[in-house]
């Protein structure tokens, strides 16, 4: 079990999503720019390590316009070294990171615009990830998508345009449940016809939830993960105290989290921890699973 925050760490001055506006753009600003993201991120995971956090969601911002046809050079090539060196240190410390493209990354769309854009940054995922040596347990997260009025059509939509995807996104692929339209049933459902890994959110399943509890639920997404994958990545937050659903809370409630870890102590999984105070709660979280023989104390 790994313990990890996304994309921004508050404790030091250093962003790994530093971008610009598109009328702006020239490739010496872009390699400057992606330069110093770089950089950041390895200052990052330095952190990270140094706290005993091995898990980590990448921004999808580390390469500013990567997927937009306004890129005119090849930054896999230009940055090759150094993504190189980012990738082992990565495996050497045996650090699990996942990436989370935005929301208007959705691939069963009704726009055949917006589903070719979206394989396009789907696609450059994948290839962040390919350039650092990073085996497929290294995920590209995405929710299913939108309903668009017919939920059963939008889910065999989403089916065919994910068959459509070239083999090196589809291998990183894993689909989670969200608060308002699609459940853990809906994601089974697909998992049946593709067999792709599905990541249990457990906020949203308090806000969009199924008829069996969440340990029955628990059972069922586990067994969608095959050895290639690693570990089942499960995203935790709790509601808002004050502003309700589908509100995140600010910091970690640790009675809650100390719940969760009970409930579900018979299974094996790496926690991405959804929270806006970020590394601070995985600190938090950290104390509370020193003694869990679950926990990978690596160093």
């Amino acid at each position: 079990m790994k313990i990890g925050y996304p994309c921004i760490n508050l404790s030091i001055d250093c962003r790994s999503s530093r971008t610009f506006r598109l009328k702006n753009y020239s490739e010496k600003r872009v390699k400057e720019t992606i330069d110093k993201n770089l950089d950041c991120l390895r200052t990052i995971l330095e952190f990270n390590v140094a706290k005993k956090i091995y898990f980590f969601r990448i921004t999808s911002d580390l390469i500013p316009f990567a997927s937009h046809p306004i890129m005119n050079f090849d930054w896999q090539k230009y940055f090759s070294s150094k993504l190189i060196e980012i990738g082992d240190y990565i495996n050497k410390n045996k650090i699990r990171v996942s990436m989370h493209p935005g929301q208007y990354t959705v691939i069963n769309s009704n726009s055949q615009q917006v589903y070719q854009n979206s394989s396009k940054e789907l696609e450059y995922h994948a290839n962040l990830l390919d350039s650092m040596n990073l085996n497929a347990s290294a995920k590209i997260i995405i929710h299913i998508g939108g309903v668009y009025g017919n939920k059963v059509k939008s889910m065999v939509r989403f089916i065919k345009r994910y068959n459509e995807l070239n083999n090196n996104t589809r291998k990183r692929y894993v689909i989670e449940n969200d608060d308002k339209s699609y459940n853990i049933n809906d994601c089974l459902s697909i998992n049946q016809e593709t067999g792709i890994p599905i990541v249990f959110d457990i906020y949203h399943h308090e806000c969009n939830k199924t008829q069996k509890s969440m340990v029955e639920e628990f059972e069922r997404v586990m067994r969608t993960w095959k050895i290639n994958d690693g570990l089942p990545i499960v995203h935790y937050s709790s509601e808002h105290p004050l502003k309700g659903k589908p509100r995140h809370a600010d910091e970690i409630d640790i009675l809650l989290f100390s719940r969760f870890l009970e409930k579900t102590k018979k299974f094996d999984f790496d926690i991405m921890l959804e929270i806006k105070d970020k590394e601070r709660s995985a600190i938090k979280a950290l104390k509370l699973i020193l003694d869990d023989n679950r926990f990978n104390n690596i160093n």
